[in-house]
């Protein structure tokens, strides 16, 4: 299967985590995202709230869009769908349960992980398409919260806990069914070099491996 064709349960079997690189700016995104491939993570995501995002994912997408899953964080409009499409990403993640982002998404060919919280919202938006689901914010929940939910999802559904997401709780998460973390300032923080990406991406690839 080419990469390109690869689903997101795909794409978490070779890499669970997801770097969220909120802040990233374009003339150092593709250095960032070097040092990610480098140490095992194979998902970037860009938050729309970041300097010039659609520069920075088109960057990411001509440079590494054959070999990596490039998408968008906090997408909040299906225009801004759109747009993120137009600029090559692939995967698209909102912080909130909006059907209509979910449904865009998928007319777009893109892959689909919404934020939600209650089980109300989780089988809304699985039946907008969702390809899996976003715990967030994780901070306000807990391992057995996840484990409860899952016992009423549709069997197969990957759940990913974003938020407060570090190497230090990751096995309780893991261990509570978690398919695949979103990892924020654990990855990368503004201001944050190559290396300092790298060597936090070591960690938490060794976290995640154990």
């Amino acid at each position: 299967m080419e990469l390109n064709d690869m689903t997101f349960a795909g794409w978490l079997a070779r890499s669970p985590l997801v770097a969220i690189l909120r802040g990233v700016k374009p003339d150092e995104v593709e250095s960032i995202a070097g040092v990610l491939e480098t140490n095992g993570i194979a998902i970037v995501e860009v938050p729309l709230n970041s300097p010039d995002p659609l520069d920075s994912i088109a960057r990411l997408a001509r440079n590494f869009g054959s070999r990596l899953l490039i998408g968008a964080g906090t997408v909040m409009t299906p225009d801004q769908v759109a747009q993120v499409a137009a600029a090559g990403g692939k995967l698209i993640v909102t912080p909130h349960a909006d059907v209509a982002v979910t449904r865009a998404a998928k007319q777009h060919g893109l892959i689909a992980v919404p934020g939600f919280f209650t089980p109300t919202e989780a089988f809304a938006l699985l039946a907008a398409g969702a390809d899996a689901l976003k715990l967030f914010p994780a901070e306000a929940a807990r391992p057995d919260v996840l484990r409860a939910i899952r016992a009423v999802l549709p069997a197969g559904t990957a759940v990913l806990p974003v938020g407060g997401i570090d190497a230090s709780n990751m096995t309780a998460w893991h261990v509570a069914g978690a398919a695949g973390f979103g990892i924020g300032s654990a990855i990368y923080k503004p201001g944050d070099t190559p290396a300092v990406v790298a060597d936090k991406a070591k960690r938490l690839v060794a976290a995640v491996a154990g």
